[in-house]
């Protein structure tokens, strides 16, 4: 096989993305993974390797909220609860890591939903 893997590709594209952000305390990088059946997202504060929010439709309010946690209803609710997270955390400002996905469907909706929460992103 002479090219490379999607999985493989998404890597690179990150690396890529991941040059040119940084988080810090004071606005961290919101880092989103997006797996088949859920979307997960960690607020990081890169310069102590610190995580200092995290939310998954994996967990179980969520999975008993919705019938399918792979929808862009799901998604942006979980952006919600990540602001939620945030504004409670007194960070009103972060960096958004789309982390080598592209800025569409569920990764938009989970960005969204975070705004719509008040953090600026």
């Amino acid at each position: 096989m002479a090219g490379k893997s999607r999985r493989e590709g998404r890597i690179v594209r990150h690396r890529r993305v991941r040059r040119k952000i940084r988080g810090a305390e004071t606005r961290p990088r919101v880092a989103v993974f997006r797996s088949l059946r859920h979307i997960s997202g960690q607020a990081i504060d890169d310069l102590s390797g610190r995580t200092l929010a995290s939310t998954t439709t994996a967990s179980k309010d969520f999975v008993s909220k919705f019938a399918k946690t792979s929808n862009l209803k799901a998604a942006s609710e979980a952006g919600k609860a990540m602001g939620a997270k945030l504004k409670e955390a007194g960070i009103s400002e972060a960096v958004f890591d789309r982390g080598g996905y592209l800025y569409h469907g569920r990764v938009k909706a989970f960005a969204e939903g975070i705004r719509e929460a008040g953090v600026k992103i």
